[in-house]
């Protein structure tokens, strides 16, 4: 039998008293991928993007593990949220407009204390100073550095469309500004390198496109290392007492963490690596989150029609936005119908030995948009779900 066989078996076996749509996360293979994120980091603490995981009880497993410490939030409101919970450490990771959740914010020492805010346009400041009113709590903030590779007088743009600050004066001039400006205190720098972390370099069936990813990618390491530092140098020069720079991802944990300017390394997906991450060469992990449809249709022989499944992942559409049939291996979408919302179709030889009531495991795209999808996750240790516990959406939580 083979592995992936094995898993089929006890993931049948631990919801066996289950009706699916469920979701699952396999606790071994989330553990075993965060020793593994722990190691590729080689001692640099990682912080866990939230948005990959989405349910408090999984961050709580995981900075349990040697080697976490701190959470990067995706909104204000949840990053609120998250340090009314306990969390004691979270950094905002985009700019918020939220004026209601600044208001809050300035107005409450622990929730001052425990998050600091993204920012890289002095407009930023002004609309937390506008949205404070009455609170008075000096805002810990970070500055964003760009990390697009800009070739041909920047005619040529590969990276997202982040921040404003490429260069290390504008970020140094940004930081001069906050540190001279009552009811703000700078605390770190973040550089998140999409284009590397977050781009897989061996697309399978597209040789020719995997290197030219890789030719790309390793040109935009060496190139943003040495601006990286220089902007680094440049702000702790304004600010000394700087407490953190972080960088990375998932994809590029091990080559972010060599960087010295570097001091903590941001991952999650790594936690649950869905399908995107089988295109990387740099690690392997272990899928660990999954969700699974009930078979519905037998419409004729090699298909099987189940219940749902159409989670398309955020990002440019195409196919690898879309879940992957898992298990039972063998099967794939019927190209005419594809993922679709009340019900997918699957073809292959493995459809013969399903029957009504059978579970079709899936990957989703990205990690933790499952979750926007699922109320709960079935923990399972072994061939046993040990607990259930709430997503974000269970606990009335959809902040985007």
């Amino acid at each position: 039998m083979s592995e992936r066989a094995a898993d089929r078996t006890r993931y049948d076996r631990a919801t066996a008293h289950l009706d699916a749509p469920l979701a699952v996360v396999d606790l071994a293979a989330f553990d075993a991928n965060a020793a593994d994120l722990a190691r590729r980091a080689a001692g640099k603490p990682i912080r866990i993007a939230t948005k990959s995981v989405r349910c408090r009880a999984l961050l709580e497993r995981a900075l349990d593990h040697d080697g976490f410490s701190g959470l990067m939030s995706f909104t204000l409101a949840e990053s609120l949220w998250l340090a009314r919970a306990g969390f004691t450490d979270v950094l905002l990771a985009y700019p918020s407009a939220d004026r209601a959740a600044y208001a809050e914010l300035a107005a409450d020492p622990k929730l001052a204390a425990a998050v600091t805010v993204m920012v890289d346009d002095v407009a930023q400041l002004d609309l937390i100073d506008a949205a404070r009113g009455a609170g008075t709590e000096t805002v810990k903030v970070c500055l964003e550095l760009d990390t697009s590779l800009r070739k041909l007088a920047g005619r040529l743009r590969i990276g997202a469309l982040r921040s404003s600050l490429h260069d290390p004066e504008p970020l140094a001039a940004l930081a001069r500004t906050i540190t001279a400006r009552p009811g703000f205190r700078l605390v770190g720098i973040m550089a998140y390198e999409g284009h590397i972390a977050g781009v897989g370099d061996a697309v399978r069936g597209r040789p020719v496109r995997s290197l030219a990813i890789r030719l790309m990618q390793s040109a935009a390491r060496k190139e943003l290392a040495a601006r990286r530092a220089e902007a680094v140098r440049a702000v702790r020069a304004v600010e000394p007492g700087l407490e953190f720079v972080n960088g990375g991802g998932t994809g590029s944990v091990q080559s972010t963490a060599a960087e010295a300017a570097v001091t903590e390394i941001a991952a999650g997906s790594g936690l649950y690596v869905p399908r995107l991450f089988d295109n990387y060469t740099s690690f392997h992990g272990r899928p660990a989150a999954l969700f699974a449809q009930p078979v519905v249709r037998r419409p004729g022989v090699g298909v099987v029609t189940v219940l749902g499944g159409g989670y398309p992942a955020s990002g440019a559409p195409g196919s690898d936005r879309l879940p992957v049939p898992y298990l039972p291996e063998g099967l794939r979408y019927d190209p005419q119908e594809s993922a679709g919302e009340v019900q997918t179709p699957l073809l292959g030889s493995a459809a013969d030995d399903l029957l009504i009531g059978d579970k079709v495991w899936f990957r989703h795209a990205k990690a933790g948009e499952m979750c926007e999808r699922f109320a709960e996750l079935h923990l399972i240790d072994g061939d046993e779900v040990t607990a259930v516990v709430p997503t974000y959406r269970g606990e009335g939580k959809t902040f985007l």
